[in-house]
């Protein structure tokens, strides 16, 4: 399973001389399968670049196909849906599935930000690509192709956001951005999604000093992120969707300050990462 990073930050895009090392664009991760299954987890500005990077090949020719997940459907995760230049590609195929049981208010979402005082070409029908709507199925669980996807609905403020636990090729990446907890920290359930993943990519809007300022806007901390690895036993946590005014510097802070806190409750052995756009993994 080869996971990349396309865009981390949250809210807004934010590129600029502080974000360089990274990365200013909003939320999008691409997991590459072993029997060459492509997803697309959530479609921010980060999109943009994973779309150009995929041209060069099958989709450029028409002849891709991939699924898409969307967390939720707020504006920095999917932004970057109108610019994907695959969408534009006869011949393609993909099926986006969306943290809704409703097909119809999925697309009715991603239509309204394509209207014609927003963007130049109405509707995703117009795009070129064959796409599909799903809305999350009753039993919460997806198969593309070796994969089995559990998708989990987490609490975001006054609405929901769907965390995504992916097992395919003997690894198990679990996507949780924008979950805001209560001040308990993540119930047993959510941590039973979680479990032994090999690399949780969790939500690190805030320090915790920070979201004690701005609790009602339903994100994380470090902290909530340290405990949702420690708890569920996680190899590495990936912190993910950085405020858009924190700078490279304050990320590294964030990481160094996680390590600590890793190591001081003995868990030494849980690795800790600041994701960031280009880097890739391999699980």
């Amino acid at each position: 399973m080869e996971v990349t990073f396309w865009g981390v930050r949250g809210s807004i895009p934010s590129p600029g001389p502080a974000t360089v090392r990274y990365g200013g664009n909003t939320s999008c991760v691409s997991v590459r399968l072993a029997d060459g299954e492509i997803i697309m987890i959530d479609c921010g500005t980060g999109a943009r670049n994973f779309g150009i990077s995929l041209l060069s090949g099958a989709f450029g020719k028409g002849k891709g196909s991939a699924t898409v997940l969307l967390s939720h459907a707020h504006w920095d995760h999917i932004q970057g849906f109108p610019f994907f230049g695959p969408f534009y590609v006869p011949g393609n195929r993909f099926t986006v599935v969306g943290g809704s049981q409703s097909s119809e208010l999925l697309e009715r979402v991603l239509e309204r930000q394509m209207a014609a005082q927003f963007f130049p070409v109405q509707s995703y029908r117009n795009m070129g690509a064959h796409i599909e709507m799903r809305g999350v199925p009753e039993d919460r669980e997806v198969r593309v192709g070796a994969a089995k996807i559990t998708a989990h609905p987490n609490p975001h403020g006054p609405t929901q956001v769907m965390a995504f636990r992916i097992e395919a090729d003997g690894k198990t990446l679990v996507y949780a951005s924008d979950v805001g907890y209560e001040t308990s920290g993540p119930p047993d359930d959510t941590i039973a999604i979680y479990r032994d993943a090999d690399l949780l990519i969790h939500d690190c809007t805030f320090t915790p000093e920070d979201r004690a300022e701005r609790m009602s806007r339903g994100l994380s901390s470090l902290d909530d992120a340290v405990e949702a690895a420690v708890r569920a036993q996680a190899k590495k946590l990936a912190l993910f969707h950085y405020d858009q005014d924190y700078s490279d510097h304050d990320v590294d802070e964030l990481v160094a300050r996680g390590r600590r806190q890793l190591d001081a409750r003995g868990a030494e052995e849980v690795e800790i990462l600041g994701a960031a756009e280009g880097l890739t993994l391999q699980l």
